[in-house]
């Protein structure tokens, strides 16, 4: 019966003709689709081969070629979530780092578009003389800012190595021992000392360091000052720590330098929206810091990038360094910082930017658009829900329910914000299943698991995405269905 059962496996040729693997083969290409179709086959000959049971014995060609276009629909689906695309933020994480943090804006989205063809990079339209790269950006973060001069770079960790190398190489810098952080992807700021160069020298405790730790640990030795704002964590109780003007002071008395990474690359007041205040490139700067260095893709809400800002002198020597080469952006981030700078420029950051947005919206907004998603599954169920009951289809309950949100992305740790949720249950799928069906579905949706659910917040959706939402709930609702689950 072996033998017979495998005779009925089609041949490669006759499963590229179906109409399903040629959409896959417009996708994919031909060549991929050969070498997946092959693997499928090889699997099926492999379950044949063991010891029969009466199922195996009786499929028909057919039968098996439902199951070679089912096995390989699945590994197409594997390969299609491996690869870089657009995913639905519905974690309630509003900078999600794993999901690329900030959201960037139409304007900035337009803005990579425009240059993703050739464009003025790294030259004077006018003089047609060959510039430095990034000076469309440097007189738009003068005027929103009141710094001397600018600098950008791909990250804030590749800002704190470059300003480290280029002033500090072999000298010491003074820090604070509750300033040590440690970013994403476990570097640690002691190790980014140890790779620039310069000498970190620790003062005053984890909770605690005044004015004095940072007048006595100054020598010959020291080249300046640092601070380091604690993005991702808080310390409370019996704590103490210098402002940055007070630094300033100290600095300016042994005539060093004072560096200050804020790290979000804040631009706004937070504590409009109830939030703790975060600082700000304009404040430090006005403080007298002599270098402020922060992201491009938290609180800014732009591209990844490291943003260097305050006295020209300084900002040219790292320009000048060997590292600024290795570290610079490439067209499409500038690109993106661009748009978003603009936003801020002519005042419409608030309206344009999504993360400020996300971060402003009032929870009755998100209340309304959770019990329309609802309503919408609703329609397309062919049910009749009550506002505000839950819809229960197909084995699944699906309700709007109230939730807490948080910031992330390294902005503002402990900050929680009312939102609402689309909760799903189902009666026989584990969260887990249901979870993993989002995430690689069409399209790809990234919720979280609590309170015995599936939790998709829409404080960390745009409200453009809603539509989308429902139709990829509404196919999870259609695959459990013709699952038979």
């Amino acid at each position: 019966m072996t033998s017979a059962a495998l005779s009925q496996l089609p041949a490669v040729g006759i499963i590229l003709q179906e109409p399903r693997v040629q959409e896959w083969i417009t996708q994919w290409g031909h060549d991929v689709l050969v070498r997946e179709t092959r693997v499928v086959l090889d699997q099926l000959r492999a379950r044949l081969r063991e010891p029969e049971t009466g199922s195996q014995a009786s499929q028909s060609r057919e039968q098996l070629l439902a199951q070679v276009l089912v096995r390989l629909e699945g590994r197409l689906t594997d390969r299609s979530s491996s690869e870089l695309g657009p995913v639905l933020n519905a974690t309630g994480i509003v900078l999600h780092t794993s999901l690329g943090r900030a959201a960037l804006s139409d304007r900035a989205r337009d803005a990579v578009l425009a240059c993703s063809r050739n464009c003025n990079l790294e030259v004077d339209l006018k003089s047609g003389h060959r510039l430095s790269r990034g000076y469309q950006v440097i007189p738009m973060l003068r005027e929103l800012t009141g710094a001397e001069a600018a600098l950008v770079v791909n990250n804030n960790a590749a800002a704190t190595v470059l300003v480290l190398a280029a002033l500090a190489n072999s000298r010491e810098v003074v820090i604070s021992r509750g300033q040590l952080v440690e970013i994403g992807g476990s570097f640690r700021l002691p190790e980014i000392f140890a790779t620039s160069g310069a000498i970190m020298r620790e003062v005053g405790s984890t909770n605690r360091t005044r004015l004095d730790d940072y007048r006595r640990a100054v020598t010959e030795r020291t080249a300046g000052l640092m601070r380091v704002h604690p993005s991702n964590y808080r310390i409370h109780g019996f704590v103490e720590s210098p402002g940055i003007g007070d630094m300033v002071k100290v600095a300016r008395e042994a005539g060093l330098w004072v560096i200050d990474d804020i790290g979000s690359g804040c631009l706004v007041d937070t504590s409009q929206w109830g939030l703790e205040r975060e600082p700000t490139f304009p404040e430090s700067l006005a403080a007298g810091a002599d270098l402020v260095l922060g992201s491009g893709d938290k609180l800014l809400g732009g591209p990844q990038c490291g943003i260097i800002l305050g006295r020209a002198d300084l900002v040219q020597r790292l320009a000048s360094h060997p590292l600024a080469r290795a570290f610079r952006i490439d067209k499409l981030t500038l690109a993106a910082l661009q748009g978003t700078l603009e936003s801020y420029r002519v005042g419409r950051h608030f309206d344009e930017i999504p993360v400020l947005g996300r971060l402003m919206a009032p929870v009755e907004e998100l209340e309304t658009r959770a019990r329309g998603v609802i309503r919408h599954l609703a329609q397309s169920a062919g049910e009749v829900v009550e506002d505000g009951r839950p819809l229960d289809t197909r084995g699944f309950r699906i309700s709007a329910q109230p939730a807490m949100a948080s910031v992330g992305g390294g902005s503002l740790p402990e900050a929680q914000l009312p939102s609402w949720m689309i909760m799903l249950e189902h009666r026989n799928r584990s969260c887990d299943d249901i979870a993993g069906a989002l995430r690689t579905g069409t399209p790809r949706v990234y919720g979280r698991i609590a309170h015995g659910g599936v939790c998709l917040d829409l404080r960390s959706l745009l409200p453009a995405e809603d539509s989308l939402l429902v139709t990829a709930i509404a196919r999870l609702l259609e695959t459990t269905a013709a699952g038979g689950v």
